[in-house]
């Protein structure tokens, strides 16, 4: 029978390699609902190729605008509701990423989550949902899924440390110095990935590594002094397991997204994915470095955030998210990133929730407004 699977942002960077890996499994996937937030262009292309999926547009449609599908952020959600899914792929940049992996979980299906901001604001509450709905959330990060592969294999019981890669981004060597003409055309331009722009630019401040910390302790429970980030450049080991004995695993494969997501989608089965292209050996040369927390002071506030717990992350993540965001927009200087996360962040942010219970999801969007808003008038005042 047939795997049915709903991709949200299926017209994104991850969506788009989600499709790639659907179309080289015709026999074994049913895709059953396709959303997109503004691209209705892309979305009515895949509608072509995929007739009987559903369609959503989470963001605004105009009239006559040549698409029937579910509107709004509310239409995404019932579109995951009604949409049968056995596995949503949740491939959504941002926040506006939590309350759909949420609809998922809800809704029975398994969840393949490219969207790191769910665990970094709200892990508690979507495992406590899976374990009450016996659901599985598996990770399609790079890194997290190398983790979750790796811990597959040689469990959790002998763990000593995880070794989170990184590629370093495109300023891994330039000095501090030149930090303050850094152009918005030199952070896209990432080395050796090729992703969405709010991705590429927080792999550039190693805000994407302080994150995928923070995730990591939600995903497998551990400890923030028990996870290391390495600098990698090459992005062939996506990540290692350090076990007691003294041993270190490591998952290694071209830096494409086609693989970790090929890895969820058939999970728990390991099928062959040759068409992808296997990783060679001849000439190849590894390097690892320890990244620099003064250049980069997102990723140390990001190991801060996840000691803190409580709403602290979900702050990290809104005021890196609205700084990015103006960065884009060329509203603010590359500096100013870091500036604002750590003007935000050290703000005091009460526990809002009631010990010992995961967080309401209406208590955490409100903490995430509140941390917008924060930014948004450090950004107003400075001007």
């Amino acid at each position: 029978m047939k795997k049915k699977i709903a991709v949200l942002g299926a017209t994104g960077s991850i969506g788009k390699s989600t499709m790639d890996v659907l179309r080289h499994g015709p026999d074994d996937f049913e895709v059953v609902l396709l959303s997109g937030h503004k691209n209705i262009r892309g979305l009515l292309e895949l509608s072509q190729e995929f007739p009987t999926a559903r369609l959503a547009v989470s963001g605004p449609v105009s009239p006559g605008g040549g698409v029937h599908a579910y509107h709004g952020s509310q239409g995404l959600l019932t579109a995951i509701a009604e949409s049968g899914a056995d596995m949503v792929v949740n491939g959504i940049a941002g926040a506006a990423g939590l309350p759909p992996s949420i609809a998922a979980l809800e809704a029975g299906a398994d969840l393949a989550l490219a969207n790191k901001e769910t665990i970094v604001m709200a892990a508690s509450l979507v495992f406590a949902l899976a374990e009450r709905n016996h659901k599985r959330i598996l990770p399609v990060d790079s890194e997290h899924s190398a983790v979750f592969n790796l811990l597959e294999a040689h469990g959790k019981a002998g763990l000593d440390k995880i070794l989170l890669t990184a590629s370093g981004g495109p300023f891994r060597t330039l000095p501090a110095e030149q930090f303050q003409s850094i152009k918005l055309e030199e952070a896209l331009a990432h080395p050796t990935w090729n992703m969405g722009p709010k991705i590429t630019v927080d792999s550039a401040t190693l805000a994407n590594k302080g994150l995928e910390v923070i995730e990591t302790v939600g995903f497998f429970g551990i400890r923030p002094e028990e996870i290391s980030v390495v600098i990698h450049p090459q992005s062939i080991v996506h990540s290692m397991v350090a076990l007691r004995d003294g041993g270190v695993y490591a998952q290694m494969s071209k830096p494409d997204m086609r693989f970790p997501i090929h890895s969820a989608l058939y999970w728990p089965e390991h099928r062959a994915c040759s068409s992808f292209g296997a990783l060679q050996f001849d000439g190849l040369t590894l390097q690892f470095d320890k990244p620099d927390f003064k250049r980069f002071p997102l990723l140390p506030l990001a190991y801060e955030a996840a000691r803190a717990g409580g709403f602290y992350p979900v702050v990290y993540n809104a005021a890196n998210e609205v700084a990015v965001t103006a960065f884009l927009s060329k509203k603010i200087d590359f500096l100013d990133i870091f500036a604002i996360v750590e003007y935000v962040f050290n703000r005091k942010w009460m526990n809002m929730n009631s010990p010992g219970s995961p967080p309401d999801l209406e208590v955490i969007l409100e903490v995430d407004a509140q941390a917008r808003e924060q930014a948004l008038n450090y950004i107003t005042e400075k001007k």
